[in-house]
């Protein structure tokens, strides 16, 4: 008799889990989304941000003074007059806004400036001082009286008389003594509101100096920033 033959283990092979091996993949894939919009989408966004909405400038120049210095570093928002553009309609800032604006003639000279006539407005300066006729006021107002910026002016000088046409505005920066500043008073001319790049927002520099200057921010602008804000 032949002895029964020993029975051999059987080996069987399973299949290792994929798991593993897709999680990595995933990982993978998300690193690599990310270093694109990393790389890619966040120098958009924040190329989107300097043109439409607020861009960063250094203050060059005394014709601000008092109330900017020289080296001040400030942020412009443009974000009302994207919001205009977007309705179809040209961006009229308030009276006293400060503003900063593509120069007539010489588009690539940007200059700042404080709105003191707006469109409509009959605009005198004479005996150092500004006069604004309008119907509102057909017996004339001066537009620094009343105002957080006009104890610390300078007599106003120059010899003006003008009717601002419609989208156009009168300007004058705050240094008002002879030669302080280029400006509606003293050969810049009247500056069409097609030229507005916006308005004063905030001083961030000095730090000790920090101010929020827009007080007029309308309401489709503020929920814009708002939402800005939590990006």
């Amino acid at each position: 008799m032949q002895p029964e033959p020993t029975p051999q283990p059987q080996h069987h092979l399973t299949p290792a889990p994929s798991q593993p091996r897709q999680r990595k993949n995933s990982e993978g894939i998300k690193s690599v989304l990310y270093t694109v919009f990393l790389f890619v989408l966040a120098p958009l966004f924040a190329l989107f941000m300097i043109m439409f909405v607020f861009q960063s400038y250094v203050v060059d120049g005394s014709s601000m003074m008092p109330t900017l210095q020289n080296g001040n570093r400030v942020f412009i928002l443009k974000l009302p007059k994207t919001v205009a553009n977007v309705r179809g309609q040209d961006f009229i800032p308030s009276r006293h806004e400060i503003i900063v604006f593509k120069k007539p003639n010489e588009p690539d000279t940007q200059l700042i400036k404080r709105v003191i006539g707006l469109p409509g407005d009959r605009v005198v300066v004479q005996d150092s001082r500004i006069t604004i006729y309008n119907a509102d006021n057909p017996g004339g107002f001066n537009p620094d009286d009343n105002t957080a910026y006009g104890p610390t002016l300078e007599p106003t000088t120059g010899n003006v008389d003008i009717i601002v046409g419609d989208n156009e505005l009168f300007v004058c920066g705050d240094n008002r003594s002879p030669g302080g500043s280029l400006d509606s008073r003293s050969g810049l001319g009247l500056v069409p509101v097609q030229n507005i790049v916006g308005r004063l927002w905030v001083r961030y520099f000095p730090f000790d100096e920090f101010k929020i200057f827009a007080q007029h921010t309308t309401n489709a602008s503020r929920a814009i920033l708002t939402a800005v804000s939590h990006v």
